[in-house]
């Protein structure tokens, strides 16, 4: 609209007092603007859309350690950010002595953050530490947009990835146990309990059922929260069966444990052939894989493929997941593996050595096996020989490392405890196939009346070769 000039007002020739008239269906309409559409293609079908990622920013809280340790965090939350299926926008590192309780970040840098939430356009803001109820409320009322911690972040990650029905409970367990300390009453629904004038005139007949609604969400939780540990405990009988015959034959097994993505499945394909999906993300596999293996003396033991770990796990995912780490727990030889081209490897190795811990394993024989040389830099990799002399560098890609590798582990394998001298008749080969599968032949020989063999073998062997022994 065109307003008149005041030095223009003594000119009645050139005022316009009533301005431009438009048309009457030009100001009801509503013009659509060509060529604003984000898609490639300017489609309004909305099945035709490409699907939209979550828009991120990412908080986090230096505490302690260098700045680069901080910002290694930090991108590490920004892959888990992506494996969960989001798009990571900013990133903010506040230096603080300890979180705040309020808030986490502070009052003054809340606003900061709502200012960035505001000029990105995001949508979700990711705090990398496990927030506290209070400090997840205080942050979504001030910011405005949802707000998760870490544990929330890796609990989605891993309901992505479960894929068997063990996997999908121990997920859902966890996820059970951290969202009943979480939930949230909203307006009407947190109390359904009224009476009287306080029931707004309803008065007799207008009263709840007695238990407000946060209240009976908690009270199904817990009882979904039984039915999971029970369905876990059945399964872990099948487990435990399993577990108990292979030990009944006194079969070594190795576990192969480390950081996700570290390439533990890809290390257990080219040790055994397993066929295991191997894939660049973090969390890929979660079921454990339990493949036989044979040592180049014939020995036979199991190679087991373990869920992966990463700092600060959630405690909820390590109880749930207790089940599948006892394989770690009862293995003979663990076999750590560490991801060389990663820019802070030594903080892989604390991290699972911290959890390894907590579950009972570390006192059990590690042997270190830094992996991913063909992707690490010479200066890392020179650093990580120096610092651990004892470790083996394998590329499970390439290959290059394997052949040393089996080497040492068949040097750890633990050695059968009785030694026997017999003159095995020869129907009775199996024995003899049973010392090769399970004991260490120290001579052996074909005479007349039998094979005689010296070799290494576990109790229940030394029994079955008792009446033979000379």
């Amino acid at each position: 609209m065109t307003h008149p000039r005041f030095d223009d007002a003594d000119d009645p020739e050139t005022t316009d007092f009533d301005g431009d008239q438009l048309d009457l269906a030009e100001r009801i309409s509503l013009r659509r603007v060509a060529g604003m559409s984000t898609q490639l293609a300017d489609i309004t079908e909305v099945e035709y859309r490409d699907l939209q990622l979550e828009r991120v920013v990412l908080v986090s809280v230096w505490t302690s350690g260098s700045l680069a340790e901080a910002e290694n965090a930090v991108a590490e939350l920004k892959l888990l950010a992506e494996t969960a299926g989001s798009e990571v926008l900013e990133a903010l590192i506040q230096r603080r002595s300890h979180p705040d309780p309020a808030t986490f970040i502070g009052r003054g840098k809340v606003d900061e953050l709502r200012e960035v939430v505001i000029a990105t356009g995001a949508d979700t803001v990711i705090c990398d530490g496990e927030l506290e109820p209070a400090q997840l409320r205080n942050l979504e009322d001030r910011v405005g947009v949802k707000v998760i911690d870490r544990t929330a972040l890796i609990l989605d990650i891993f309901a992505q990835h479960a894929k068997s029905a063990e996997g999908k409970a121990q997920v859902e367990l966890a996820q059970l146990q951290y969202l009943r300390q979480r939930l949230r009453g909203w307006g009407g629904n947190l109390s359904r309990q009224a009476g009287g004038r306080a029931a707004g005139g309803a008065g007799i007949g207008g009263r709840g059922p007695g238990e407000t609604k946060i209240e009976t969400d908690r009270r199904r939780i817990r009882t979904r929260i039984s039915v999971l540990r029970k369905r876990l405990r059945e399964m872990d009988e099948v487990r435990a069966t399993k577990r108990q015959e292979r030990q009944r034959n006194e079969i070594p097994s190795v576990a192969i444990v480390g950081y996700t993505n570290a390439g533990k499945s890809s290390l257990l394909n080219r040790l055994t052939g397993a066929g295991v999906l191997v894939e660049n993300a973090l969390f890929a596999t979660l079921d454990p894989t339990t493949r036989r293996a044979e040592s180049t003396d014939g020995r036979v033991y199991t190679l087991t493929d373990t869920v992966g770990f990463v700092r600060h796990l959630p405690h909820d995912l390590v109880e749930a997941f207790r089940s599948t780490l006892e394989e770690s727990v009862l293995a003979d030889l663990l076999l750590h593996v560490v991801d060389g081209a990663d820019p802070d490897p030594e903080g892989q190795i604390r991290a699972v050595r911290t959890v390894l811990a907590e579950i009972g394993a570390g006192n059990i024989a590690e042997q270190l096996v830094i992996n991913k040389t063909d992707a690490a830099d010479a200066t890392t990799l020179a650093a990580l020989r120096t610092q651990y002399p004892d470790a083996v560098f394998v590329s499970a890609r390439t290959g290059d490392g394997i052949a040393d590798l089996q080497r040492r582990v068949e040097e750890r394998l633990p050695r059968p405890a009785v030694e026997v001298s017999a003159l095995v008749p020869y129907e009775r080969g199996d024995l003899v196939n049973k010392i090769h599968t399970s004991g260490e032949i120290v001579t052996l020989e074909h005479t007349a009346h039998g094979t005689a063999v010296v070799a290494r073998v576990n109790r229940g062997l030394a029994g079955e070769l008792a009446p033979f022994v000379r």
